[in-house]
C-alpha cells in the first residue's frame, strides 16, 4: 500500500474557535451580531473589524435587544460597510461587504434574505441566508464549491500533460497541509487554496500530480515537477508567505 505524500501547509494557526452569532435582519439584510449578556444597566453597541457586538443586561428579551440594534438600523449598516470596505485581516467573520482574496483578485460578500444559498456573480459572492444563520458556514460552502470547479479544471488541464488520467480529487479543510496524493484514492487539495493566485494553484496540483510517478520527493520527482513549472522554487516560496495571508473564516 502507498502511503500519500503530504505538501505541508506554510503558517496556517492552529483552529480557534469563534463567538457564537446572532442574527437579526435589517431591512433586506441579515446582519451576525455577537451578544454578551451580563450584570450591566444599559444596552450598547460597537462595531470593529470583527463586526457588531452588542452587550446587554441578563435577562433583557431577545426581542427587545433587536428592537434595540433595528432602531440604530441605519448607523449599523453605514458602519459595517465601512468596516467591510476595509483590508481584509486573518480572521474574520462573514458581513455584508467584507472583500476575499479569490485566485488573482477579490470578491465582495453581499448579504441578503433568503434560503441558506449561495451564488457567485462576476463581481460578488452573494449569500441568501435566514434569520439565524452561520454566514460564516455558508461562506465555506461557496468558496469550497468554487474551489471544487477550479481545481477540476487545472487538474484535467495538467495530467493529461503529465501523462496521466485525471485522478480522482477530493477536498480537504486539513490546517497543516496543502495537499496530498495517493495512487489508491487519488489527490487532496485543501480548499484554502482558493484564496491563492493561480499560478499557487498550479504549483500544488502539479506536485501532487508528479507524485503519481514519484512517491518522494527525490532529485527525479523535481523534474517531474521542474516538467510543468520551471521555476517551481519560486513558488513554493509565494506560497510560504502568501499562506500566511489567507483568511480564516
Amino acid at each position: 500500500m502507498n502511503l500519500p505524500e503530504q505538501l505541508p501547509l506554510f503558517h496556517l494557526p492552529p483552529a480557534t474557535p469563534g463567538p457564537r452569532m446572532r442574527h437579526v435582519q435589517i431591512g433586506a439584510r441579515i446582519v451576525g451580531y455577537d451578544l454578551r449578556q451580563a450584570a450591566r444597566r444599559r444596552l450598547a453597541m460597537s462595531i470593529d473589524e470583527r463586526g457588531l457586538r452588542v452587550g446587554a443586561p441578563m435577562g433583557l428579551s431577545l426581542g427587545a435587544i433587536e428592537d434595540f440594534i433595528r432602531s440604530h438600523g441605519a448607523w449599523v449598516l453605514d458602519k459595517l460597510d465601512d468596516f467591510g470596505s476595509r483590508r481584509v485581516r486573518r480572521q474574520i467573520s462573514i458581513r455584508h461587504g467584507v472583500h476575499l482574496p479569490l485566485l488573482d483578485g477579490e470578491v465582495e460578500v453581499r448579504i441578503g434574505s433568503g434560503g441558506n444559498r449561495f451564488r457567485w456573480h462576476a463581481d460578488h459572492l452573494e449569500l441568501s441566508a435566514r434569520p439565524g444563520a452561520d454566514l460564516d458556514a455558508l461562506a465555506r460552502r461557496a468558496l469550497q464549491s468554487k474551489a471544487m470547479d477550479v481545481f477540476s479544471l487545472r487538474l484535467d488541464h495538467f495530467a493529461p500533460l503529465m501523462g496521466h488520467r485525471a485522478p480522482a480529487l477530493s477536498l480537504s479543510s486539513a490546517r497543516t497541509r496543502w495537499g496530498s496524493c495517493s495512487r489508491e484514492t487519488g489527490i487532496r487539495l485543501n480548499w484554502r487554496l482558493i484564496h491563492l493566485p493561480l499560478e499557487l494553484v498550479d504549483y500544488v496540483v502539479i506536485h501532487e500530480l508528479s507524485h503519481l510517478r514519484q512517491m518522494n520527493h527525490s532529485a527525479r520527482f523535481w523534474a517531474e515537477v521542474a516538467s510543468q513549472c520551471p521555476d517551481w522554487r519560486t513558488r513554493r516560496e509565494r506560497l510560504k508567505h502568501r499562506g500566511a495571508e489567507i483568511p480564516i473564516i
